[in-house]
């Protein structure tokens, strides 16, 4: 299966949150870049409510309902107040994020070398799959934790790609891209389903398509509506979906 596009929509919310006036619109955003093709849309629902708030997430899950064969796709911490959000919405997929309450933007994976944290996500994660719902587990590209994602129930796991994106155009870009074609084989060999969000952009994720096997879905947010304010979200859409095509047949 290609490569599928979600297009996070943090953003639009936090420019629309230093006004009261309900632009820019974020089912508006979703709207237009689904009709461009876009195959998901992700939200990251904090508690603080600083971008996406509670009733943008009721917003996106009616707006999902009239595009049936496309992804809706949920992030957060499933110990702080994305389970609600999990509950009402049921959308396909929901991605478990280790994140504290009042941390910035995601920065790391979960360790699941701690007994403590798989015991507080597999009740989680079996409740989910009760829902109908998929589980994807952000993880930092460790291969040995692959197994133990398996383990809890994870049905994917997403790579946090901050490192690689980092290297980027140094001379460690080579080593970080390795680093995720093997945690992404990893994940594979133990029967996960393979993510990675996190920086990606139209000048690094055609590598990183072209080398980490098993890509199901990357998770593109802030470059994402960075070219959107220059290019319009349709054009923006249609600019990563050639991206990760062109990737695909290198």
């Amino acid at each position: 299966m290609p490569t599928q596009l979600s297009v996070n929509l943090n953003k639009v919310a936090l420019v629309r949150n230093t006004r009261h006036l309900g632009i820019p619109s974020v089912t508006r955003a979703a709207r237009l870049c689904l009709q461009a093709g876009a195959h998901g849309i992700t939200v990251h629902p904090r508690p603080d409510g600083r971008h996406i708030r509670a009733d943008d997430v009721h917003a996106l899950a009616a707006v999902l309902k009239d595009w049936p064969e496309r992804e809706y796709n949920i992030e957060g911490n499933p110990t702080q107040n994305l389970m609600d959000f999990i509950r009402a919405a049921r959308p396909a997929q929901a991605t478990f994020v280790p994140d504290s309450e009042d941390q910035f933007t995601s920065d790391h994976g979960w360790d699941l070398a701690d007994a403590g944290v798989s015991a507080r996500l597999r009740p989680l994660i079996d409740e989910c799959h009760q829902l109908g719902v998929r589980v994807s587990l952000f993880m930092d590209p460790l291969p040995e934790q692959m197994a133990a994602a398996r383990a809890v129930g994870a049905d994917r796991v997403e790579l946090y790609t901050e490192p690689y994106a980092a290297a980027w155009g140094t001379p460690d870009q080579a080593h970080q891209l390795q680093r995720y074609a093997a945690a992404a084989q990893a994940a594979l060999d133990a029967g996960l389903g393979v993510n990675a969000g996190h920086d990606l952009n139209l000048h690094n994720l055609g590598a990183f398509v072209a080398r980490v096997p098993g890509l199901l879905e990357v998770s593109i947010g802030h470059a994402f509506i960075a070219d959107a304010l220059e290019r319009g979200y349709a054009a923006t859409t249609e600019a990563y979906l050639h991206c990760i095509a062109q990737a695909a047949h290198s």
